[in-house]
């Protein structure tokens, strides 16, 4: 168990590798899990239910993204504000964060599950499904809104927990969760003969027991920042400091789901369903390892937000670099995999011969590049964490966007179905070639703040 309060003194003081591992550990534990989720479900899905049911399955990624960049949107910029104003010593203002954060939470839930209750049909229409994975789509996704809510409300926090001082606890309550759904979910869908709506039914269950124990802990007035009277009521300056900061990794999921309604459709035009299938399991596969990396990112923001504050551009430096060379490590490795041994990626979601062979051409051709995406995901959350939205988002933006969207256009009128796949590495070079650019100008920037305003601040490295 954690020191109550959390120990918030570590970040300027302790060594920069036992923090990352203290805090990223948690966050990498907690990310992973959470795309445990999406992994089990389809492995579940998959060899119980059929390829089709994994392009259903497929279909519905862009829906559960947008309720993803809600999370993310609220979660992200309410422990980047948390950390920073801890580090500025004001512990109210994290608390009226907190407040405002977990109103912001439900009233956007309640819009976005509204809409997606009503117009569920056109919307999976609309992001790819066919006559044949639309019922597949719908039955999953219908059954999982409820569970979006909570989803919200357990990633948003558990992120605000770990900026306040608490990594392991935010891993404990992660894994609490996840290990609830790696339970329940062959029970729903293989002794139950739920299917697929089983799979959604577990995963409602397991995030409303995960969010129960976030909750818990923000109750405890011995928490670092806690719920009280007074935190709740809108600040619009809050608001602003929370959605400027958390905007970046949310339009990230937000251009994923825009992204994959145009994969969908496009591997849809040139390779059917079963393409769309593989596509399920590439974003399956990716999205776990992107989690490594979002976890390596949301362990160091505690770090980064709280010495920034403090005026130690040195350990912001240091941290930064020694996490950039971990999230590399972990994407190259995974980059390897699928590029020299994709038929062993896909066999673990599907027995099916065809989509086996779908799944392993793509993933040898749209991750040749991957190696360097952990250096853009740490990159962003670098200029998160010290209060440059604007820059974080078009960082965000230049791979998701500015560059893949083209490609995703473009490529495929010329090499077909490769050409779809061969649209990521394309993206992922450039995206690279834009990033380190910006983060050598930044890094030149506070190397320069640094020695106008030296002081004793910078002898803890």
């Amino acid at each position: 168990m954690e020191k109550v309060g959390g120990d918030l003194s570590a970040l300027a003081t302790r060594p920069i590798g036992r923090l990352l591992w203290e805090y990223s550990l948690p966050a990498v534990v907690g990310m992973v899990v959470m795309s445990l989720y999406n992994v089990i479900d389809r492995i579940f899905i998959g060899r119980g239910v059929g390829a089709d049911a994994i392009a259903g399955l497929a279909v519905t990624f862009p829906v559960m993204n947008v309720s993803a960049a809600i999370g993310v949107l609220i979660g992200a910029g309410a422990a980047a504000r948390v950390s920073i104003m801890l580090g500025q010593g004001n512990h109210r203002g994290a608390e009226l964060v907190l407040g405002n954060a977990l109103v912001l939470i439900i009233l956007n839930a309640f819009i976005y599950l509204t809409i997606f209750s009503i117009f569920i049909d056109e919307i999976l229409m609309a992001f790819g499904a066919s006559e044949v994975t639309i019922p597949y789509a719908r039955d999953f996704i219908s059954y999982l809104i409820p569970g979006m809510f909570v989803m919200n409300i357990m990633y948003s926090l558990n992120n605000v927990m770990r900026a306040s001082g608490y990594p392991r606890q935010a891993m404990v309550t992660m894994f609490i969760g996840a290990g609830c759904n790696l339970v329940l979910a062959p029970v729903f869908i293989f002794v139950l003969d739920m299917g697929i709506k089983g799979a959604a039914i577990a995963t409602d269950i397991s995030m409303t027991i995960g969010a129960a124990f976030v909750i818990a802990h923000f109750c405890r007035k011995t928490s670092t920042v806690h719920f009280t009277r007074g935190i709740y009521r809108l600040k619009w300056h809050i608001i602003w400091a929370i959605v400027s900061i958390g905007a970046a990794p949310s339009i990230v999921n937000f251009t994923s789901s825009a992204i994959n309604v145009i994969i969908n459709r496009s591997l849809y035009q040139y390779g059917g369903d079963i393409a769309v299938g593989a596509v399920g399991i590439f974003n399956t596969y990716t999205s776990l390892l992107c989690m490594i990396v979002v976890g390596i990112s949301m362990g160091i923001q505690p770090i980064l937000g709280y010495n920034y504050g403090a005026g130690n551009i040195a350990r912001v430096k240091k941290t930064f670099w020694t996490a950039a060379v971990a999230g590399t490590v972990f994407t190259s490795a995974g980059a390897f995999l699928s590029v020299f041994f994709p038929e062993l990626i896909a066999q673990a979601f599907t027995v099916d011969a065809e989509l086996i062979a779908a799944t392993a051409n793509g993933l040898h051709i749209s991750t040749m590049i991957f190696w360097f995406v952990g250096f853009q995901i740490v990159s962003t959350a670098l200029f998160q964490s010290i209060g440059m939205a604007g820059k974080s988002i078009f960082l965000s933006l230049i791979r998701q966007v500015i560059f893949l969207i083209p490609l995703l256009l473009l490529l495929p009128r010329v090499f077909g179905l490769d050409g779809v796949w061969a649209s990521f590495p394309t993206s992922d070079l450039a995206a690279t070639i834009v990033t380190l650019l910006m983060v050598w100008y930044q890094l030149r920037r506070l190397d320069r703040s640094d020695k106008t305003h030296a002081g004793p601040h910078n002898k803890n490295v």
